[in-house]
């Protein structure tokens, strides 16, 4: 799988208005600290294409990455703890709900959830806010490799069971270990149609 090793930085911005029309895009969205941009990185086969930071919630804005002409991947800023000041935190769900209603060609949102702390009342709340407006998500366990081997199908029905999904409705990843990441990729790539 090579489909999104092509990947390329595009453009930043803080009003979703600005962001221009495309073809397709996907979005990744998460808390704070669950690892989104290690993911963007891992699923596209780079080490420093999406910033990553031991800070939590240091993506403030709407990163845009190509990867094909008019083929997107948006990294959304995090929710839940973050720095930055409160004035430019409270702009931040603005930001991610009204880039997600009002993008026509958003095919998927890949919520990022850690496999350690498992979901979060913000993760069932984003869960719950894309399911009633309609907009297409999976769920990413990422950080799998945290949980011992003999404990991860009790972890994986756990957080199934929290989310109100099936275990084979999510993806279960590791950035750090590049478990998951090429069936992720496949599955960016298709809603991507590449």
């Amino acid at each position: 799988m090579t489909r999104l090793r092509n990947a390329s930085y595009v453009k930043t911005v803080v009003d979703y208005q600005l962001l221009g029309d495309c073809l397709a895009e996907v979005a990744f969205v998460g808390r704070s600290n669950v690892g989104k941009s290690s993911v963007l990185n891992a699923v596209c086969g780079q080490k420093k294409l999406a910033y990553t930071s031991q800070t939590p919630g240091k993506t403030r804005t709407i990163n845009v990455f190509e990867v094909a002409a008019g083929r997107w991947i948006i990294d959304l800023p995090g929710y839940g703890f973050a720095v930055g000041s409160a004035t430019e935190r409270s702009k931040w769900p603005e930001m991610i709900e009204g880039y997600l209603t009002s993008r026509p060609s958003l095919k998927m949102v890949f919520m990022l959830v850690d496999a350690k702390v498992g979901p979060t009342k913000l993760d069932r709340q984003m869960a719950l806010w894309l399911q009633s407006n309609g907009i297409a998500y999976r769920v990413v366990v990422n950080k799998i490799d945290k949980i011992q081997t003999v404990l991860q199908e009790n972890r994986r029905n756990e957080i199934a069971a929290e989310m109100c999904l099936r275990v084979q409705d999510m993806r279960w990843v590791s950035a750090l270990k590049a478990i998951g990441m090429r069936e992720l990729e496949r599955e960016v790539a298709e809603e991507l149609s590449l």
